[in-house]
């Protein structure tokens, strides 16, 4: 009789995958880390966050064997079953770096700033990409860019618990609360600075000092709503309207919040929901006079428009009938 291979559980897989990795043997990792997510799927397919970590795993040793390729599907696997997955947004942006995907590489950059702003690696690259677009867009580089994502404070809170738990220190609650004051000081300074910025017309700049500003702090709405008004000026309507979002869903009522975010939709041509956001702002503040004649500009323009061609040809129809 021919005896059955027993089959390694996959926490064993996976470490015999790190003690590779660690030895610079790459293919050897890829393979026990292939078994282990293997393995996993059949006994635990709900575990999505060891999932997760197999395939950012997998991704680092695909990425030092040069297999770009692999390593951003790897890692897009492991961010969609554990979103704001830090090792996973640096291995993706370090894989699209290499193959000139310098937008991409810039985005998955700035996102792991949002969850730490003390990567020093995240800096480097997003200021190796900041200087790769502008050779290669011009000045107007930030206009092409997808929209950043915001990552959602909870994700940041728990990031933040989780990296407080690891090394045991004195007078630990303490030292947290002095690092939260810190973080608030300081993101309080650069909205200043970006403000400054902003009075003398440099909206690129200010956006950047407001974006470093969310980085140390996120819950601050008029952060969101100030480099919105940059995003405005710089015509990047989309990221207008989305920390137009963040802004509202810390303050539900935020005025300039619902101004900007209709001032965005208008000029996406989103009229519905620039509308939408007047009468909101109006029921709050009936006699906002830049909000109602934002609203008279746009149902002027509604008035003038003529009918879509579809309803021409639906009218053209009846008539032969």
């Amino acid at each position: 009789m021919t005896q059955k291979t027993k089959v390694k559980p996959w926490a064993e897989l996976k470490q015999a995958g790190n003690e590779c990795f660690k030895a610079g043997q790459y293919g050897e990792a890829t393979r026990y880390y292939s078994q282990a997510i293997g393995e996993l799927h059949k006994s635990n397919p709900k575990n999505v966050e060891d999932l997760s970590v197999l395939h950012s795993n997998r991704a680092a040793s695909y990425l030092k064997e040069g297999n770009c390729a692999e390593c951003f599907k790897d890692c897009n696997i492991s961010l969609e079953l554990v979103p704001f997955n830090v090792k996973s947004l640096l291995r993706r942006a370090a894989a699209s770096e290499a193959q000139e995907r310098y937008r991409q590489a810039y985005v998955d950059y700035k996102t792991a700033l949002q969850l730490d702003a003390h990567i020093v690696a995240a800096h480097d690259g997003a200021n190796r990409m900041t200087k790769a677009l502008t050779e290669a867009d011009g000045p107007a580089w930030r206009e092409k860019l997808p929209t950043i994502p915001v990552v959602p404070l909870a994700v940041r809170e728990k990031l933040r618990r989780t990296a407080g738990t690891a090394p045991p220190q004195h007078n630990g609650a303490a030292q947290n609360h002095n690092l939260a004051g810190e973080d608030v000081q300081r993101a309080k300074l650069l909205k200043e600075e970006g403000n400054a910025l902003v009075k003398k017309g440099e909206h690129a700049r200010a956006a950047d000092k407001y974006t470093q500003s969310l980085l140390h702090h996120a819950k601050e709405a008029a952060t969101f709503t100030n480099r919105a008004l940059c995003y405005l000026a710089l015509k990047r309507y989309r990221d207008a309207a989305t920390d137009c979002d963040a802004a509202l869903a810390i303050d539900g009522a935020n005025i300039k919040a619902l101004y900007r975010r209709a001032q965005a939709h208008k000029e996406l041509k989103d009229v519905k929901s620039c509308v939408r956001d007047l009468n909101k702002l109006l029921e709050l503040e009936p006699n906002n006079t830049a909000a109602i004649k934002l609203l008279q500009e746009v149902q002027l323009q509604q008035q003038k428009q003529p009918p879509p061609p579809q309803e021409k040809k639906k009218k053209s129809k009846t008539k032969k009938k």
